[in-house]
């Protein structure tokens, strides 16, 4: 049996898809009113991502001797494309919803699902070689500090969005896009969370 696979590259591959997509749902909501270029483009990357998913899953049961835990790498490559399907999830709903006006605030929850993505991206990157372990560390911590801005942001648009939109149904619409562009930045903390354990166990 192969001693350990080529599991990095397909984190890294996986991360890429990630990045690509969130960086699309950006273009999608400057776009709004014709999304369905940008929709198909996240829904391509989607499909990648889980073909990769598939392959990391399928290796691991092939492998014998691992990089790290079986389980983390597992849990690692799975909550990555949590994020990815997230994403999705977001251009499905702006189209569902039938939505053709976004605030300034939802615009920035997506660049905040951006920059956790681009984080996650690096940290993987790191993942390779342990010497690389305070570097790691650090980007988990910018993760967390991004989706605490999230957070945030989100307090601040809803409060903004329940005193000042007298339409009920843009409420409805607005506040189930703004949950879930706050929950990529959340899924990002988890695999910050999954890749943080890696390296405390592993250095």
């Amino acid at each position: 049996m192969p001693r350990e696979g080529r599991f990095f590259e397909l984190f890294n591959s996986h991360a890429d898809e990630v990045v690509k997509g969130a960086r699309m749902l950006v273009t999608l909501l400057d776009n709004i009113s014709s999304p369905s270029e940008s929709a198909q483009a996240i829904d391509h990357h989607e499909t990648r991502a889980d073909r990769i998913t598939h392959d990391a899953v399928s290796l691991l049961h092939r492998t014998f001797i691992t990089p790290f835990d079986r389980e983390d790498i597992h849990k690692l490559i799975t909550r990555m494309d949590d994020i990815l399907d997230l994403i999705q999830d977001v251009a499905e709903s702006l189209y569902l919803y039938d939505v053709h006006r976004l605030t300034p605030e939802a615009r920035q929850l997506a660049e905040l699902s951006v920059m956790g993505c681009e984080r996650v991206q690096s940290a993987v990157a790191l993942l390779s070689d342990m010497r690389n372990a305070k570097a790691i560390l650090q980007t988990c911590q910018e993760i967390d500090r991004i989706e605490t801005e999230a957070d945030r942001v989100m307090r601040s648009a809803m409060s903004k969005l329940f005193r000042n939109e007298p339409d009920v149904r843009e409420v409805i619409k607005l506040r189930a896009i703004y949950e879930q562009l706050e929950m990529v930045t959340d899924r990002c903390d988890d695999v910050a969370n999954i890749v943080e354990g890696i390296v405390l166990e592993n250095s």
